[in-house]
């Protein structure tokens, strides 16, 4: 795997992880300030989301701190050791996405509106810290904006099929699109 020392060499680079309570997450840092992601374990699997502003950070040669609050209201903020191979994430849900996780489990970049009304609707506090250590499984070099990286919803076997070699093509690109 290669070495991480600067911002640069971090962005562009798509992750697969496995946090320590199971949950699998896959993640992209398409620029220095966006981020495309799905999620593919825990208690909103199935979600997936693109163009996600978000404050990218090195804090140290080869550490990487990424903070944003989406449209749900959750909070996120990760801290990645990629030469490590792992990272820790917090993730702060509002109550109503604890109560009622199934509404975020879309495409959230064309459900934003349904995403605010239930941040209105429902009960935002108290809410539900989850603090986790994470194993990065896969790292690929996807390099910066690539549309194909995130582009379509969660299945079944996906990130072994990218582990695999098996979803991108030399160039990073989709294959059988």
């Amino acid at each position: 795997m290669k070495q991480f020392k600067t911002l640069a060499d971090f962005v562009g680079t798509h992750f697969i992880y496995t946090y320590d309570n199971g949950w699998e997450y896959e993640w992209y840092a398409k620029n220095d300030h966006t981020v495309d992601y799905r999620i593919h374990g825990g208690m909103v699997a199935g979600r997936w989301v693109k163009d996600q502003e978000v404050q990218m950070d090195l804090l140290t040669e080869g550490v990487y701190k990424i903070t944003w609050t989406e449209p749900t209201g959750t909070d996120v903020a990760l801290d990645f050791l990629p030469n490590e191979e792992k990272l820790h994430g917090t993730i702060f849900f509002p109550k109503w996405v604890e109560e009622h996780p199934e509404i975020t489990v879309t495409f959230q970049n064309e459900h934003i509106d349904e995403m605010l009304a239930a941040r209105e609707k429902y009960e935002t506090y108290p809410k539900l810290v989850v603090p986790e250590f994470a194993k990065i499984t896969y790292a690929g070099e996807a390099g910066e904006d690539n549309e194909d990286v995130i582009s379509e919803a969660p299945y079944e076997g996906m990130p072994d099929d990218i582990r695999n070699g098996n979803y991108y093509d030399k160039n990073y690109r989709r294959v059988n699109k």
